[in-house]
C-alpha cells in the first residue's frame, strides 16, 4: 500500500457522487476537514478486523444495523439512546442463541449519503435532482433545496462526532450493563403477543441469576457493564472520505478516520471505478453488497483488489437479493469464494432487496419477506458447510411505522401514522427484537446440528 495514496480514487470513474458547482468552497471545506480530528482511530479499526475475522470462521457473530440514512433535522440524544438500546437487547438475545460472541456495528454516525436509482426525480410535472442525502443536499422539492452543497459536510462531520460521543458514554457508563438490557427485553416478552419468545428470554434469566449468584455482576466484571461499539457507513461521498482519511504512526497504514468500518454499495462497486479504489488502500475492514447482478469474475477481481493478502476480517460480503431469490444466486458466490480459498465474512441483508410499494402508495418492506430471506441466507449456507457470518439491518429503536407485519401486525393502512424515514422503511424496536429471536432460533439450530453432525463423524 506503500504506492496507494488517499487522492488516488480522483482518477478513476466516479457514480453516485454530486457534481459541485462551486469548486472554491469544496476545496475550502475539504481543507477545514483535513484538519479535524479522525472520528475513530486505528486500533479500533484493526481490533474490528479481529473481531470479524472471528466471525468468518463461525467465532463470533455480527449484528450491524441502523438508519437507511442519518437526517439532521431528526438527530437527537434520545434517538441515539433508543437505537442503541434496542440493538443491545438484539445482541443478548443473538448471543443466547449462537453461544458466540457478537460484534456490535451501527449504521451511524456517518450514514449521510444515499445512492439513487435515477438522477433526477418528478413530482407534478416538475424535474430536480434527486436526493442524495442530508450530507450532499436537502430533502425539499426546491431547485435551490437540491443544488449540493459542500459545507454540508462539515455539518454530517459535527453530527457524528456528537454521536460517537455519546455512544462512547453509553457503551461505557453503566447504560450497557447485562442486567438492564435483559430486565428491556423481558418487558417487552410481556406483551401477549410476545409471548412465544418468553421461554427463550426466561431461560436468559435463568442464566444471568445463576452468574450473579456466582458472585459475577458489573460491579466484580468490569465487561459485565460495558460493550464494544462501532459505527460503520456507506463510503459513499469520497471527498468527505479522503479528507478524514489519516496516516496511522503506528502502522504506517491509511485509516478511513470517518467510521471503523466502510462499505461499498452495489452501484459503485466497479472493480476499476473511484470508491473501490479508495477503499483497497485503507487499513479498515471494508463491507462489500453483492446483488442479484453480482457475476462470479467480478466477485474474484473485487477480492483480489479489496483483500490480496487474502486476511480474515478485512473483507466482509454483504449478500442482499431478495426473499426467494437467495437460491439463485448465493450458491455460486460461495463457490466462487470456496474456490479461491478467499477468507471473507459472510452477512445476510433482508433489507435492500424486499421493497415495495404498498396499496397506499408508501414504500414499504414486509416482515415475512425480511424474514424468508434471513432464513433462506441459513439455509444454503447449511447446505454449502459454509458459514453465515452476521445480519444488516435497517432498523430504528423509535415506534416508526413503515415496515408491514410483525407480532403487532402492522398493514398498509398503518404506514402513514409514524412514516418518519427520508428514503427506506426501517424496522422499528418491536420488530427488530422480534426479529432478533428469530435469527437467534436459526443460530441455535444451526449449532445443534453442527454439533451432531461432529458427534457422528
Amino acid at each position: 500500500m506503500s504506492e496507494w495514496h488517499k487522492s488516488d480514487w480522483r482518477a478513476k470513474p466516479r457514480v453516485q457522487m454530486p457534481d459541485y458547482t462551486d469548486p472554491e468552497a469544496l476545496a475550502e471545506v475539504e481543507g477545514r476537514l483535513s484538519q479535524f480530528p479522525p472520528l475513530v482511530f486505528a486500533g479500533e479499526a484493526r481490533r474490528l478486523r479481529q473481531h470479524l475475522g472471528a466471525a468468518s470462521r463461525g467465532e463470533a457473530f455480527l449484528l450491524q444495523g441502523g438508519d437507511c440514512a442519518e437526517a439532521f433535522d431528526q438527530f437527537s440524544a434520545d434517538a441515539i439512546r433508543d437505537t442503541f438500546k434496542v440493538m443491545l437487547q438484539m445482541a443478548m438475545v443473538l448471543t443466547y442463541g449462537a453461544k458466540v460472541p457478537v460484534i456490535k456495528v451501527g449504521r451511524i454516525a456517518g450514514q449521510f449519503a444515499k445512492p439513487r436509482s435515477a438522477p433526477t426525480e418528478v413530482i407534478d410535472g416538475v424535474e430536480l435532482p434527486s436526493y442524495r442525502g442530508d450530507i450532499i443536499n436537502e430533502l425539499a422539492f426546491t431547485p435551490e433545496a437540491r443544488i449540493p452543497d459542500p459545507g454540508r459536510m462539515l455539518q454530517a462531520y459535527t453530527q457524528a462526532a456528537a454521536t460517537l460521543n455519546l455512544l462512547r458514554a453509553f457503551s461505557t457508563g453503566g447504560f450497557a450493563d447485562v442486567h438492564r438490557v435483559h430486565a428491556w427485553t423481558l418487558g417487552f416478552t410481556d406483551d401477549e403477543k410476545a409471548a412465544k419468545y418468553r421461554e427463550m428470554a426466561n431461560r436468559i434469566q435463568d442464566t444471568l441469576d445463576f452468574m450473579a449468584a456466582a458472585g459475577m455482576t458489573a460491579e466484580t466484571q468490569h465487561e459485565l457493564g460495558t460493550v464494544e461499539f462501532y459505527t460503520s457507513h456507506e463510503a459513499l461521498l469520497l471527498e468527505y472520505e479522503e479528507a478524514l482519511t489519516r496516516l496511522d504512526s503506528t502502522s504506517g497504514k491509511w485509516l478511513a478516520g470517518s467510521g471503523h468500518m466502510i462499505w461499498i454499495g452495489d452501484r459503485t462497486r466497479q472493480p476499476d471505478g473511484a470508491h473501490v479504489e479508495y477503499a483497497r488502500g485503507v487499513l479498515n475492514p471494508v463491507g462489500l453488497k453483492c446483488g442479484p447482478s453480482m457475476e462470479s469474475d467480478d466477485l474474484k477481481r473485487l477480492m483480489a483488489r479489496l483483500n490480496p493478502e487474502n486476511e480474515a476480517g478485512r473483507l466482509t460480503l454483504i449478500a442482499r437479493f431478495g426473499a426467494g431469490k437467495v437460491g439463485d444466486h448465493l450458491p455460486r458466490l460461495l463457490r466462487t469464494v470456496e474456490s479461491e480459498g478467499a477468507k471473507v465474512t459472510w452477512v445476510c441483508d433482508p433489507m435492500h432487496g424486499n421493497v415495495i410499494k404498498s396499496s397506499t402508495g408508501y414504500k414499504t418492506r414486509p416482515f415475512d419477506a425480511i424474514l424468508r430471506e434471513v432464513q433462506e441466507f441459513f439455509a444454503v449456507h447449511r447446505a454449502e458447510g459454509t458459514i453465515p457470518g452476521g445480519v444488516h439491518f435497517e432498523m430504528t429503536g423509535q415506534d416508526v411505522t413503515e415496515c408491514t407485519g410483525g407480532m403487532r401486525a402492522l398493514g398498509d393502512e398503518n404506514l402513514s401514522a409514524r412514516y418518519h424515514t427520508a428514503c427506506d422503511p426501517r424496522l422499528n424496536a418491536s420488530q427488530s427484537l422480534e426479529l432478533a429471536f428469530l435469527v437467534a432460533e436459526e443460530l441455535s439450530s444451526l449449532r445443534e446440528s453442527r454439533l451432531q453432525e461432529a458427534q457422528s463423524a
